[in-house]
């Protein structure tokens, strides 16, 4: 169980004068008046150097946005969070570069035969999803997905939503081949958690974004794990009737540039690959459905709600889009 497996996601405002060689960009030009705006409306701040390199950055990603919505996809790009920063860059802090093979997690899951529902959104079945988180700069996305599929698991079973520690995640579950900030996989982090006796809570264990030393109180545990159900690899039905009958799922995926902009629509893409070998982000599968003629699935993230659609994003089912069907799994609560 302890195998190599991949490692998930490693990694006031500025007015000042436009620097020299800021190209083409005047001060009064319509590329810094909105970066201007959208600085001050995510509150960055920049040196004078640094300034230049990011309004060259955000004037770039606007001419991708305006050239990925003139054609026919079946998603839209917009300004974002990210949106002064290239995609080596966020690719550095948010996803881990180097992903191994996912598929070294034994599959433990027997698929039914149907039929499930044509569409099924757990945020509309009751208070069963918790609110969309940020991880910040650290590498942690992997820790959000855990946290978030037991979060529901308890709430579908009891009725009552936790908020869970993703701190103590990236503290103290190196034994189980997870990696703090440089990333790491849900279905260990639920062994983790089913072995460790527990995990406190955000409110006695808060998150702070970076790698820190093991702080886990036994006593103060809200939460433990009695099983974990890990879906056969590339069995993208079997993720279907989980998300149906049982509970959100934890799933990793190849996040690619074209997906850093990400706005709303069905997520589809041919610059990824759907290898167990390239996932680099988990995230957290809450329903699925079909759009003229298209099925997806309903994707929470943990880049905050002012990402994608509300913290949330849609990708293409059905066809193991960038890798998402590779190492899917959910815990089966201790309650």
């Amino acid at each position: 169980m302890w195998a190599v497996l991949p490692l998930l996601c490693a990694g006031a405002w500025l007015l000042g004068p436009l620097a020299r060689g800021a190209a083409s960009l005047s001060l009064g030009s319509p590329e810094t008046f909105r970066f201007k705006s959208w600085m001050q409306q995510h509150q960055k701040t920049y040196s004078t150097e640094e300034y230049r390199h990011r309004l060259q950055t955000f004037a770039s990603n606007q001419r991708k946005i305006k050239e990925h919505n003139a054609r026919n996809h079946t998603f839209k790009m917009g300004i974002n969070p990210f949106s002064d920063m290239t995609f080596a860059e966020f690719k550095r802090r948010f996803l881990w570069s180097e992903p191994q093979n996912c598929s070294a997690t034994k599959s433990n899951y027997l698929r039914g035969t149907g039929p499930y529902p044509t569409s099924v959104d757990w945020r509309k079945k009751g208070r069963f999803v918790s609110p969309v988180k940020n991880q910040g700069g650290c590498g942690s996305c992997w820790t959000f997905s855990t946290t978030g599929a037991l979060e529901s698991a308890i709430a579908i079973k009891t009725g009552k939503m936790l908020s869970l520690s993703e701190q103590q995640l990236v503290d103290c579950a190196q034994n189980f081949n997870n990696h703090g900030c440089q990333g790491g996989l849900p279905s260990q982090a639920f062994e983790y958690i089913r072995y460790n006796k527990g995990i406190m809570g955000e409110d006695s264990y808060p998150y702070e974004g970076k790698d820190g030393n093991c702080k886990f109180q036994p006593g103060k545990a809200i939460a433990f794990v009695k099983d974990v159900a890990n879906i056969t690899l590339n069995d993208e039905a079997a993720m279907v009737e989980a998300v149906a009958l049982y509970n959100p799922v934890s799933f990793a995926f190849e996040v690619t540039s074209d997906f850093m902009l990400y706005r709303k629509g069905i997520y589809s893409s041919t610059s990824c690959h759907k290898t167990p070998d390239k996932v680099n982000h988990a995230v957290l599968a809450v329903g699925y459905g079909e759009q003229n003629g298209k099925p997806y699935w309903i994707v929470k993230n943990s880049w905050g709600p002012s990402w994608g659609m509300n913290g949330y994003f849609l990708i293409e089912r059905g066809k193991n889009m960038c890798g998402l069907a590779a190492c899917a799994s959910y815990p089966i609560p201790q309650v």
